[in-house]
C-alpha cells in the first residue's frame, strides 16, 4: 500500500497507483488538519460570516450572500449545474489519476471538507470505481470546474462510473460494494471541483507515456543507426561532454551501449565523412526532449501535491483567504511544452525513415520493397509518418496562449491547461506511431544488412518487434502491423516487453 500525506506523492508512487491499482492509505496523523480546517468551516456557517464559497454563491455571485439554511443545497447545486463536459470521457487511468490527485489535495487540511468525503474518494480508487468524465469543457481555471464536477457526481450517487469494465449508473455500483452516497456540507462542493486535477491527471499519464517513449525512441534509433550503417563517431563522449548538456551525455551513451558489438554500425571514413543531422545529431535532439520531460516532470509533481481549491483556511480557522491557486498556467505551460518535445521526436523519427526508404539516400532496395516496382513496400508507410509528423505541427500550437474571460468578466484570465494536456496526449499518441514505423522499417534494413552483424541488444530489440510484426515479403495492409506495434509500445505494457530489461 502507497501512503498519502497531501505532500509526499511522486510521478513513481503515482504510477503504481494509477497503472498497478496499488492501495492507498492516510495515516492517522493527517485527519487531525483535516478535521480542524472542517472545524473552522462549520464556525463561519454557525457565526454567519461571510465568506466566498461559504455563505456566497460563486463566480460574479460572489456577493450574494447564502442563508445557513441553504449552504448544503448551495454546494449540490453546484456540482449539477457545473457538470457540463462534452466529448469522449478521459481514460480510466486519466480518472484515477483526478481522483489521487484531488484526495492528496484534500489530505493538505486548507480545503475544511469532511474526513468522509475524502475517504469515499478513497474508496473509489481501491475499489477500482471510477467516474465516467467528459473530456471537453474545461477553461483551466476556476481550475478544472466542469471534469471534476463529474467526478463529484459520483460522491452523491449521481453520474456514471466503470466498474469491472461496464459503464455503469453509480448507486448500481454503490449498491454492489456496499459503498454510501454522501451528502455535501458547506463548502465541499467548491473543495471537490476549485482545482487543477483534470489538466495534472491527463498531464501526468501524458507523462508517464511519453518518458517510456523517449527511452523507446532511443533505442529504435539505434537499430536504423544499424539499418543505415551509421558512423559510431558521432556518439563519442568527449563531443556530448563538450557541448555540456546532461540529457545530451546520457543519450549517446544510452546508444553507444545499445550498439556495442555491432558489426554494422561504421567509424569516420569507413563509408563517408558524416551522416546526415537525424542520425549524426540524435544525442542533441532526443536529448533536448528529455529535458523538456525533466521540467515537465518538476512542475507536475509540485502541483500533484498543491493546494488548489478557493479559499484555502490556514491555522484552523484564523486565516482564510480567497486566492487564485486554481489557475492552471503553470501546468499549461508545461503541456505545451511536452506537446513541442515530443513533436521534434516524431520530426526526427519521420526524417530517419525517410533516409531509411529513399533509394537516393541509401544502398537499401528502394523502398525496403521485396520486389520494386512490383510491390511498393514502406512507400506509404513513410507517406503515414510524414502525416502524423504535420498533424502534430498543428496540434503543438499552444493552448496557454489563449484565454477567454467567463463568469461575466470576474473570471478575465484563463489557462487552457487541460486543452494543452489533451492536446500533448494526442501528440504522444501520434509519435508513438511514427516510432512504429521508423522500427518497421529498421528492422527491414537490418535484415538486408544482416542479423547476424547487429549488436546483442539491437537483436533482442529485432526479435522482439518481429514477434508482433513479420518481415515484409510481400505487400499487405501494413496499417495492422502500425497499430500493432504502437499498442504493444504503450505505457501500460512497458513490464512486459524488452525496453525495461
Amino acid at each position: 500500500m502507497i501512503e498519502l500525506t497531501g505532500n509526499s506523492l511522486t510521478m513513481e508512487k503515482a504510477f503504481k497507483i494509477i497503472f498497478e491499482n496499488e492501495p492507498i492509505f492516510v495515516p492517522d496523523y493527517i485527519w487531525g488538519q483535516v478535521n480542524a480546517s472542517r472545524k473552522a468551516v462549520d464556525d463561519i456557517v454557525a457565526n454567519q460570516q461571510v465568506i466566498y464559497g461559504i455563505t456566497t454563491g460563486f463566480g460574479k455571485f460572489s456577493d450574494v450572500y447564502i442563508q445557513q439554511e441553504n449552504v448544503e443545497e448551495l454546494q449540490l447545486n453546484l456540482i449539477r449545474s457545473h457538470a457540463c463536459g462534452v466529448g469522449e470521457p478521459f481514460s480510466e487511468a486519466v480518472t484515477r489519476a483526478m481522483v489521487l490527485f484531488r484526495i492528496n489535495a484534500l489530505l493538505k487540511g486548507f480545503s475544511g471538507i469532511r474526513r468522509a468525503v475524502i475517504e469515499l474518494l478513497i474508496n473509489l480508487l481501491n475499489y477500482q470505481i471510477h467516474p465516467v468524465v467528459p473530456q471537453q469543457g474545461s477553461l483551466g481555471a476556476s481550475g478544472d470546474l466542469a471534469p471534476l464536477s463529474h467526478m463529484a457526481l459520483v460522491l452523491v450517487g449521481e453520474g456514471e462510473v466503470i466498474y469491472q469494465d461496464k459503464r455503469m449508473e453509480t448507486l448500481e455500483v454503490f449498491n454492489k460494494t456496499g459503498l454510501q452516497p454522501i451528502f455535501l456540507k458547506a463548502k465541499e462542493g467548491l473543495a471537490l471541483i476549485n482545482g487543477t486535477q483534470a489538466m495534472t491527471a491527463m498531464g501526468a499519464v501524458s507523462y508517464i507515456e511519453a518518458e517510456n517513449l523517449a527511452l523507446q525512441a532511443d533505442y529504435i534509433a539505434s537499430l536504423t543507426l544499424e539499418g543505415l550503417q551509421g558512423i559510431i563517431d558521432a556518439f563519442d563522449e568527449d563531443i556530448q561532454i563538450a557541448r555540456g548538456y546532461k540529457e545530451q551525455i546520457e543519450v549517446a551513451a544510452r546508444i553507444r551501449q545499445v550498439l556495442h558489438g555491432s558489426q554494422l554500425v561504421t567509424k569516420q571514413g569507413d563509408l563517408r565523412v558524416q551522416d546526415a543531422y537525424s542520425l549524426r545529431c540524435i544525442p542533441q535532439v532526443h536529448g533536448a526532449t528529455w529535458q523538456v520531460l525533466s521540467y515537465v516532470k518538476d512542475k507536475l509533481e509540485i502541483e500533484m501535491n498543491a493546494a488548489t481549491d478557493n479559499p484555502l483556511i490556514f491555522d484552523n480557522g484564523k486565516k482564510i483567504f480567497s486566492g487564485g491557486n486554481f489557475h492552471g498556467q503553470s501546468i499549461a505551460f508545461a503541456m505545451d511544452f511536452l506537446a513541442i518535445g515530443m513533436s521534434e521526436l516524431a520530426n526526427i523519427s519521420e526524417r530517419r525513415i525517410e533516409r531509411l526508404v529513399n533509394p537516393q539516400l541509401n544502398d537499401l532496395p528502394p523502398f525496403l520493397s521485396p520486389e520494386p516496382g512490383l510491390q511498393s513496400g514502406a512507400m506509404i508507410m513513410q507517406y503515414c509518418a510524414a502525416s502524423l509528423v504535420s498533424e502534430n505541427k498543428k496540434l503543438a500550437h499552444p493552448a496557454s496562449v489563449d484565454s477567454i474571460p467567463s463568469s461575466a468578466n470576474q473570471e478575465d484570465h484563463v489557462s487552457m491547461g487541460t486543452i494543452a494536456s489533451r492536446y500533448a496526449y494526442k501528440i504522444i499518441n501520434n509519435t508513438r506511431k511514427v516510432l512504429s514505423i521508423e522500427y518497421i522499417c529498421a528492422m527491414q534494413a537490418v535484415e538486408y544488412r544482416g542479423i547476424s552483424k547487429m549488436a546483442p541488444f539491437t537483436y533482442q530489440l529485432y526479435e522482439f518487434g518481429r514477434n508482433m510484426v513479420p518481415s515484409i515479403k510481400k505487400d499487405r495492409v501494413f496499417s495492422k502491423d502500425i497499430e500493432h506495434m504502437a499498442s504493444r509500445l504503450i505505457a501500460s505494457d512497458f513490464k512486459q516487453n524488452i525496453f525495461c530489461r
